[in-house]
Parts: C-alpha cells; sequence; structure tokens
C-alpha cells in the first residue's frame, strides 16, 4: 500500500464515520451535496479521490475539521469529542448517568 493509498483510507473511513455520526445516509449527502450517491460510497470506499472542494463541503455538512478528516492528530481532539456529544444526545437519561458514573470512576482510577 503506498502513502497516497494509506491516506485515501484515512479520509474514507473518517468521512464514513463523520457521516454517520451526523446521522445523515449515503443518500441524503448526495441529494444535498447533488452528487450521485454511487460518488459518496465510492469516497468511502477510498477507491475515489476527494477534491479540496468536495471535502471542504463534506467538513461543514459533517460538522469536522478538514484536518481532522485528513488524519491531522493535532486537531483531532475536539472535533473527536465533537462526535461523541453528538450520540451523547441520543442516550436516554438512565444510559447517561451510568456514562458519568464510569467516567467519574475512569479518572479517579487515573488520579485526574
Amino acid at each position: 500500500m503506498t502513502c497516497s493509498q494509506s491516506s485515501r483510507g484515512i479520509i474514507a473511513s473518517r468521512l464514513r464515520l463523520a457521516r454517520q455520526m451526523a446521522g445523515l445516509s449515503q443518500g441524503q449527502v448526495a441529494r444535498t451535496l447533488d452528487w450521485h450517491r454511487p460518488t459518496v460510497s465510492e469516497i468511502e470506499a477510498g477507491r475515489r479521490r476527494v477534491s479540496s472542494e468536495e471535502l471542504t463541503l463534506l467538513a461543514d455538512l459533517y460538522g469536522v475539521g478538514v484536518p481532522w478528516i485528513l488524519g491531522n492528530e493535532d486537531s483531532s481532539s475536539s472535533d473527536r469529542a465533537l462526535l461523541a456529544a453528538r450520540e451523547l444526545g441520543k442516550l436516554g437519561d438512565e444510559d447517561l448517568d451510568r456514562l458519568l458514573k464510569l467516567i467519574q470512576s475512569l479518572r479517579d482510577r487515573n488520579g485526574s
């Protein structure tokens, strides 16, 4: 696997994750951006290159930063937190309470 194939795979997997976390189907993305659905599928499979303009459109639609999509680890914390927050918003009160207890126990165990 070449370096460009590897980076295309990272971009593809992060775009797929961001789309899923945004609660969108490939069809919804295609309709919103006036693309064909197979275009979105090919991008997420890593079989199609993404232009910088397309990358910006997708990042804006998904509510994440382009650097995170590109695999820039320096920018990933805030974008990952945003994706996690979206998922937390889908949980019920009981599940949120359990999750908060789990987080507290992890912080206690790590001495934070």
